[in-house]
């Protein structure tokens, strides 16, 4: 008898968990969230949220969406699900090191990783929402990355070093993945 109330109570964990609602506000196909309704912390709406997030981890599975590039959709997930604005919601993404490998079209990466690049619409959907992304153009070189062949949603800067200094001078929130 114990046995079936210890199923029946990790059934009803399991339901629960399973209830939580996951939405994607503004990024619909990425950065996946749930509502927390019992939140007593909540972001403030007074505020303009300045955040750069920069991004430099290698992708170990290069056929997936790269894990840290997804979660600055969860960024403007998370603000949009609080009710910040896209008119208060400034975000910047900063790749470098050997992040840098994935910002490049379709043709170049199927020579590298034999698949279709899985970051491009991801990227699409970050500029749709008003995310700048940038690349380390030190990182483009030195891993022999020509400008040509990166996707047009992600910009090159001179480098990850200055493009991060001058947005956490500007007052943006650094977030690193």
């Amino acid at each position: 008898m114990k046995q079936f109330f210890g199923i029946l109570l990790l059934f009803t964990i399991c339901l629960g968990a399973e209830a939580q609602t996951k939405v994607n506000p503004v990024v619909k196909k990425f950065g996946t969230v749930t509502e927390v309704p019992f939140s007593v912390e909540n972001p403030d709406l007074s505020l303009n949220y300045k955040v750069v997030v920069e991004v430099s981890s290698d992708n170990p599975k290069p056929e997936n969406v790269h894990e840290f590039f997804e979660k600055v959709g969860a960024v403007v997930n998370l603000h949009a699900l609080g009710g910040v604005t896209a008119k208060k919601l400034h975000v910047v993404m900063v790749i470098h090191g050997p992040a840098a490998q994935y910002v490049v079209n379709n043709e170049e990466y199927q020579k590298k990783f034999h698949t279709d690049n899985p970051n491009i619409p991801l990227f699409k959907e970050l500029e749709a929402a008003g995310v700048k992304i940038f690349v380390c153009g030190q990182s483009l070189n030195k891993r022999q990355v020509a400008p040509a062949s990166v996707t047009p949603e992600v910009k090159p800067a001179l480098s990850a070093i200055t493009t991060l200094t001058t947005y956490q001078l500007k007052g943006y929130a650094f977030l690193k993945y």
